[in-house]
């Protein structure tokens, strides 16, 4: 029953999260066995360009240690927010969702040749929870049971913790920063006077993304997608809602 209950749960979540969140724990997974090492992984410039080892691109997204508090950590929020920006304002527009990683991907790699960071797999999961919160001003967010909060200062509260943590304060602020970024090319900049539409998904993504709907999936409530309730949003009774707010 509970392997049903998993299995039912898996293929319920919407494509691009169920292959992120996937590859994310088959790589950690590599490293726990011992079939692969972090060295193998991690971002590193000189041998991406002299040995051509382009793999690097992508894994450096991929491990976020291994298994323990902050790997669970970081992937249950990857899962939730990646999950619910997928099944909300991204519903249905698979090429544009898949736009938004490589954009966000991009824009990290360019900044990891100025800083000397070697996994970028968490800065990645704080600019998904960045476009998410600035996405859903109006939910009320309950952090631990401990502090109450709008969603725009969740990765701020994030920032905070992870300081705590002991993790390095800049990895944060680059995910906020690519975030931003994203969030005001495509939510703020085309809404201004004489503004326009500056990130258009290729052609290509969409003729390989948007031919067939995936119907294989159900959608959750936007706030509690998976059944998590630890971190629950929830939304100001005195605004409307707003699960897809208009792009």
């Amino acid at each position: 029953m509970a392997y049903q209950t998993l299995s039912n749960e898996y293929m319920n979540m919407p494509p691009v999260t169920r292959a992120y969140t996937t590859a994310c724990v088959i790589t950690t997974l590599a490293v726990q066995l011992e079939l692969t090492s972090p060295f193998q992984l991690y971002f590193n410039p000189i041998l991406i360009y002299k040995q051509g080892q382009l793999w690097r691109l992508i894994t450096t997204f991929l491990f976020f240690g291994t298994f323990g508090f902050n790997f669970f950590f970081n992937m249950i929020f990857t899962y939730k927010y990646c999950r619910m920006l997928e099944e909300g304002s991204f519903r249905n527009r698979t090429s544009d969702f898949v736009w938004m990683f490589l954009f966000g991907a991009t824009f990290m790699i360019g900044f990891a040749f100025f800083v000397n960071l070697l996994f970028l797999g968490q800065a990645f999961t704080i600019m998904i929870v960045y476009i998410w919160s600035r996405r859903n001003p109006d939910v009320r967010m309950n952090f631990f049971g401990l502090i109450n909060f709008q969603a725009p200062y969740l990765p701020w509260v994030l920032l905070g913790f992870s300081v705590l943590l002991g993790n390095a304060v800049y990895v944060d602020l680059m995910g906020i920063a690519v975030g931003h970024i994203y969030f005001f090319l495509e939510d703020v900049f085309p809404k201004q006077p004489g503004g326009f539409q500056i990130l258009k998904t290729p052609t290509l993504l969409k003729s390989w993304f948007d031919q067939v709907e995936d119907l294989n999936y159900m959608r959750l409530p936007e706030e509690n997608p998976g059944g998590f309730e630890w971190d629950e949003g929830q939304r100001a009774p005195e605004e409307p809602p707003n699960d897809n707010p208009p792009q």
